[in-house]
């Protein structure tokens, strides 16, 4: 299925008397880049997460963040309590730190409450570890409105693209019709110019028809053409297939560019020569769509 890299997705819910929100905004990237914002408390989850939002989508730029708001108990409103788990882990560290480097000074109390998160609200005081299984479930919901969008806008991409790829195979079609054309044409030209050089005496008809067989073998497309509709072939069946197809597509396109440039300067044909310069603008406006496609 075709998707979009540009989205957006929001999910939120209450968890032990709090709104926990989760906000998710995606735009256009080679690679699958993550950006996180998260509050101390669930920074340990940090990996967790994006391991999750990895099995979800395998490229663009993805911002998701966490924010969690209090539910305006007067009780707690503005109190806070001591972070004690960090705390001591603060203070084991600074312990060990002395002891291994051999250095002077105490530990003091306004060491120790200078560290950051050492006070924290009451409000986010929850075990985050007891809170994660209801994140989980927020972070899933955010992830399924933003691939519903990736998906919509994708929908308008494919569309977009079909109509440019059916367009390039009718000017292709052209082109190869063109072709049988183009030797006569060049045949009769070498007559009258053989014709009007030698003021209409006889002359060697066998030697005129393997100039132009030489012509004709040196101009050939055929190969060429055959692998372009093979590669339209394959564009379509990417367009109707469910994996991310982004960066099969741009390697695609990238081949039908390099098809398109030999037949253009392997014909001296005005009209094949037009037709080469449609494709070649249909594939610019294809390049340029396929970077906003998973």
């Amino acid at each position: 299925m075709i998707k979009s890299m540009t989205g957006y997705g929001k999910a939120e819910a209450v968890l032990a008397g709090r709104k926990f929100t989760i906000e998710m905004k995606s735009v256009n990237h080679r690679f699958l880049e993550i950006s996180l914002r998260l509050p101390g408390m669930f920074l340990p989850f940090e990996g967790e997460i994006k391991k999750r939002i990895g099995e979800q989508f395998s490229r663009g730029r993805i911002e998701a963040t966490l924010r969690a708001d209090g539910d305006g108990n007067a009780e707690t409103a503005g109190r806070f309590t001591l972070n004690l788990p960090l705390i001591r882990n603060y203070h084991a560290l600074l312990g060990q730190m002395k002891e291994d480097l051999n250095l002077r000074g105490e530990i003091t109390l306004e060491v120790m409450a200078g560290f950051r998160d050492a006070f924290i609200p009451m409000e986010t005081s929850q075990d985050p570890a007891a809170l994660w299984e209801g994140l989980s479930k927020i972070l899933a919901a955010a992830m399924r409105a933003l691939i519903e969008m990736r998906e919509k806008e994708g929908g308008s991409l494919k569309s977009d693209l079909v109509d440019r790829l059916n367009r390039i195979a009718d000017c292709l079609e052209g082109i190869d019709r063109r072709v049988p054309q183009v030797v006569l044409d060049y045949q009769k030209r070498l007559g009258d110019r053989v014709r009007e050089l030698t003021g209409g005496l006889a002359f060697d008809e066998a030697r005129l028809l393997q100039e132009v067989a030489i012509m004709a073998e040196r101009s050939d497309i055929t190969e060429e053409i055959v692998r372009f509709r093979s590669h339209i072939d394959q564009f379509n069946d990417l367009l109707a297939g469910e994996d991310a197809a982004g960066r099969k597509i741009d390697f695609l396109i990238q081949e039908m560019g390099r098809e398109i440039n030999t037949i253009g300067s392997k014909s001296g044909d005005a009209e094949i020569s037009r037709g080469v310069i449609e494709i070649k603008s249909e594939l610019a406006k294809l390049r340029e769509q396929v970077q906003n496609i998973e």
